[in-house]
C-alpha cells in the first residue's frame, strides 16, 4: 500500500482557501520585510534556561522516536507489510542542508569555532520546519485517524518548536528583512504548489515546487546569520 508515507492532494474549496492564506502570509511577510530598518537581534537566555532548552529538544526528539514507533507498529497491525514510498526530495534535502551547514559555518568563522559550529548546526537543524501543519490533515494514519495524526504531529510539532528555540542559543541570530523576503518567497510557492493541489512530489511539478519551497527554507536560515545593514 504506497499510499502511506504519502498526503492526498487539496481540491476544491479547501484548495483555494488555502491558497488564499498562503499568499496573505507571503504578502503580509514581504510587507514587514520593506517595513524592517534593520536586523532585530534576539535575546540570549542564561545558562541554565539554554541547557533547560537543549534538554527539552532532546525530550522532544525521543518523543517523537517512541511516537513514530507506535505509529508504524499500528500500520503494520491494521494493513500488513507497508510499502512506503520514495521521498524524491530527500537529496534536494541532503544537499541543502551541507550547503547551509557550510555556509553559515563559514560567515560565522571569525567567532570562533564553536560559536561558528554551534550556529551551523542549530540553522541547519531548524531550516526544514515549516510545512507540517499543511500535510496534517491529509495523511493516512492508521484508525482511530484522529488519534494516530494527534500522537504523530504533536511531538512532531514539539521538536519544530525545541529547535526553532535553539536558535536563541547562537549569539549572532538576527531576523532581517531578507529572512522575511526568503521566508515570503517560501509561502509564494506554497500558494502556486496548491493551485495544483499541494499533491505529494511524484509528479514535475510538484517535484520542482517542493524542491524549490525546500531550498528556500534553508535559505532563510541562512540569511539569520549574515551581517547585513
Amino acid at each position: 500500500m504506497t499510499q502511506y508515507g504519502t498526503w492526498s492532494p487539496y481540491k476544491g474549496t479547501d484548495a483555494v482557501f488555502l491558497a488564499v492564506t498562503l499568499l496573505a502570509i507571503g504578502v503580509l511577510l514581504t510587507y514587514f520585510g520593506t517595513r524592517l530598518i534593520g536586523p532585530v537581534g534576539i535575546k540570549r537566555p542564561g545558562k541554565t534556561v539554554g541547557v533547560f532548552l537543549v534538554m527539552i529538544w532532546g525530550l522532544s526528539l525521543a518523543t517523537l522516536g517512541i511516537a513514530v514507533g507506535t505509529y508504524v507498529r499500528a500500520l503494520y497491525q491494521q494493513y500488513g507489510a507497508v510499502a512506503l514510498p520514495t521521498n524524491p526530495i530527500s537529496s534536494i534535502s541532503i544537499l541543502s542542508g551541507l550547503a547551509t551547514f557550510i555556509i553559515i559555518a563559514y560567515v560565522t568563522r571569525n567567532h570562533g569555532l564553536k560559536i561558528a559550529l554551534g550556529s551551523a548546526f542549530v540553522g541547519t537543524a531548524s531550516a526544514p520546519m515549516i510545512f507540517d501543519l499543511i500535510v496534517m490533515s491529509r495523511t493516512y494514519p492508521p484508525m482511530p485517524a484522529t488519534q494516530f495524526t494527534l500522537l504523530y504531529f504533536l511531538p512532531l510539532f514539539l521538536v519544530e518548536i525545541s529547535t526553532f528555540s535553539l536558535l536563541t542559543l547562537s549569539p549572532l541570530t538576527k531576523l532581517s528583512k531578507y529572512t522575511l523576503f526568503s521566508l515570503a518567497g517560501m509561502f509564494f510557492v506554497f500558494a502556486v504548489w496548491t493551485f495544483f493541489g499541494f499533491s505529494y512530489p511524484s509528479d514535475p511539478i510538484s517535484f520542482t515546487l517542493n524542491g524549490i519551497s525546500k531550498v528556500l527554507s534553508f535559505v532563510t536560515a541562512i540569511t539569520l546569520f549574515l551581517k547585513v545593514k
